[in-house]
């Protein structure tokens, strides 16, 4: 087992990988929005699945109802193709800030409707930042950049699409589900979902030399490799620390816009794009709860694992 740094290495490298999506695709060839997230998908799913199969483990759902891994496949499919969609309309770093930072708040919103998870007041002062930072990223405007109302509404809806995969997914785990197993057979799905949309969009650069490449870096790094890192990391240290530590991909991605892609936003949308990641710090800067099996019983597993006094 990996010791405790070596676990925060593995989630800060997936984070960091992350957060070099919207910038790898700003970079390639000129491709569909829709194509490039399904190319990302289908790469990533075939390599997942090849992970799980060499773990020993497969395609180990545990008691999970394959109904569950069937919406969890249609939220990755959902927040993928509106990401890179967002990021085209509005900017990487405006983009993946405003996808990020709102999926904290709909994660909230759908463990409450959905699995009846009680919503604390941290919760609520986090989203009303995030709000307030989504309205300022809105109506700021940019100094030479490119923030829009309907790429803030599709990085809006990234956000709930990955906020939906979590929920569904952290299901799936709870049930018995492994890692790897899960992680393929979710991002599997989801593949499926996407690949008939290459046959309802232009694709002529995705298969030059240029767009290949895209296709083979987003799908081996930011998602099979990244996923891979994320969930060995945070089997190892606690929950609230991994989150902690996966604050270095909004920052990776503003980061990249400003310097490589030279986004430059205005006054009005740096103080939006604070106001989201300090809503965001808001929910995961917090201590490491006390274990409680019963009521989380995924992030009391990992927190059990990542100090061996704790387990029973």
């Amino acid at each position: 087992m990996s010791s405790p740094g070596t676990a925060r290495t593995q989630v800060l490298t997936a984070s960091v990988l992350f957060g070099t999506t919207g910038t790898a695709q700003a970079l390639g060839p000129g491709i569909q929005p829709l194509a490039v997230g399904t190319a990302r998908i289908v790469v990533g799913a075939a390599l997942l699945i090849l992970v799980a199969l060499a773990s020993g483990g497969g395609l180990k759902l545990g008691g999970g109802d394959r109904r569950l891994v069937l919406l969890a496949g249609l939220f990755v499919a959902s927040y993928q193709a509106s990401f890179f969609a967002a990021v085209a309309e509005t900017g990487v770093a405006v983009g993946t800030v405003v996808a990020l930072g709102s999926a904290p708040a709909w994660t909230g919103l759908f463990g409450r409707v959905f699995t009846g998870e009680r919503l604390a007041r941290r919760w609520f002062v986090a989203t009303g930042l995030a709000c307030a930072g989504v309205v300022l990223l809105t109506l700021g405007g940019s100094a030479g950049g490119t923030v829009s109302v309907p790429g803030v509404a599709l990085a809006l809806a990234s956000g709930a699409g990955y906020a939906g995969y979590a929920v569904a997914g952290k299901r799936l785990l709870d049930r018995g589900g492994t890692p790897e197993g899960v992680m393929a057979a979710v991002f599997g799905t989801g593949a499926l979902v996407l690949l008939p949309a290459l046959a309802l969009v232009p694709t002529a650069n995705l298969f030059t030399a240029q767009g290949i490449a895209l296709a083979a870096y987003l799908g081996a790094l930011p998602t099979a490799l990244a996923y891979v890192l994320f969930a060995r990391g945070l089997s190892r240290i606690g929950a609230g620390e991994t989150a902690t530590l996966t604050l270095a991909e909004p920052v990776t991605a503003m980061a990249l816009g400003f310097v490589v892609l030279g986004e430059r936003p205005g006054a009005a949308a740096v103080a939006g794009g604070a106001l989201v990641l300090a809503g965001l710090a808001a929910l995961v800067l917090r201590p490491e709860p006390k274990l409680r099996i019963r009521s989380r019983p995924a992030e009391a597993a990992a927190w059990a694992v990542a100090d061996p006094r704790n387990r029973w």
